[in-house]
């Protein structure tokens, strides 16, 4: 059955046009059938520049969105319209403006896990890799960062800025399981811990690296160690495992994020079938976000 489904989905997808983008959390059978697998602004970029009509966009809404953003002629597919993500939830425009009234003075850097009406909000977005960067870069001595704490909390201790940080987090990262990373250390004490900023402080103390999933397939490339303890969403361990298989992987921290796990390869094939459902934003917040998503892009290339 499933290698049916498989079948005609490579067979819709020429035929329609499109190009399957996969975020590396989700599940191996859809990192597979992907054409493009990586975090997701370098899928939104992908979908920015390939050459296609329709992107079936493996991962969660302000995903799919943030692809919409810069790319609003292409039909941007989310195969399971309820592929949502708690740390986007957890922040909404009328509070935002709230905090912004508060500190007047300071610029709004925005973490990409969030939503297009934020987005349009803000002076500029970031990505876990970039955040210090867009931070650095903003023209003024302050900045609010929202809506991860962790994250906000980790660039707050590399900067001279005053940070005014959003009490918000990644449900599936904050509450990481401590005593299994110290298991995993135990058993495996030759490897490298590498472990997602927004993880807690005390994970951190623990880690040889704090990185989103691109810098840690850029630190595995580059590191001698043949072994990795891998603190992020367990579908990381599957990405890496597939990039290098001369090495060895073992996600730790019991980090397990639902919302990433409810595709499956019958909802890509209903989506390419019907090419629903679709992405749709209002024309004025997708042109005011493009413009902190620009902008981030600008200051980091």
């Amino acid at each position: 059955m499933e290698e049916s489904v498989i079948r005609e989905i490579y067979r819709l997808k020429s035929e329609k046009d499109a190009v399957i983008l996969a975020h590396c959390y989700q599940p191996p059978e859809i990192q597979d059938i992907a054409d493009h697998v990586g975090d997701s602004l370098q899928l939104s970029r992908i979908a920015a520049s390939t050459d296609v009509s329709v992107i079936v966009f493996c991962g969660v809404r302000f995903m799919a969105e943030t692809a919409h953003i810069l790319s609003p002629d292409k039909t941007i597919l989310l195969p399971e319209p309820i592929a949502g993500c708690p740390l986007a939830d957890c922040i909404d425009v009328p509070t935002l403006r709230s905090m912004q009234a508060m500190f007047p003075d300071s610029l709004t850097v925005l973490y990409v896990n969030s939503s297009a009406d934020v987005k349009a909000e803000s002076y500029a977005c970031c990505t876990s890799a970039n955040a210090l960067e867009v931070v650095e870069s903003a023209p003024s001595d302050s900045v609010i960062f929202a809506p991860d704490r962790n994250l906000g909390t980790f660039i707050s201790r590399k900067s001279d800025k005053k940070i005014h940080i959003w009490n918000g987090a990644c449900r599936t990262h904050a509450v990481a399981d401590i005593q299994d990373i110290k298991r995993h250390i135990e058993e495996w004490p030759d490897a490298e811990l590498l472990v997602h900023p927004e993880t807690s402080p005390e994970i951190w103390e623990l880690a040889d690296a704090v990185l989103g999933t691109g810098g840690m397939v850029r630190h595995v490339s580059n590191s001698q160690a043949t072994r990795f303890i891998i603190g992020t969403e367990e579908g990381m361990v599957y990405r890496l495992k597939t990039l290098f298989p001369d090495r060895e992987f073992i996600a730790a921290g019991r980090i397990y994020c639902p919302n990433m796990k409810v595709i499956t390869l019958q909802k890509i094939l209903d989506s390419l079938i019907n090419l629903e459902p679709a992405v749709h934003l209002d024309p004025e917040v997708r042109e005011k976000a493009y413009a902190a998503v620009a902008r981030m892009t600008e200051i980091t290339g």
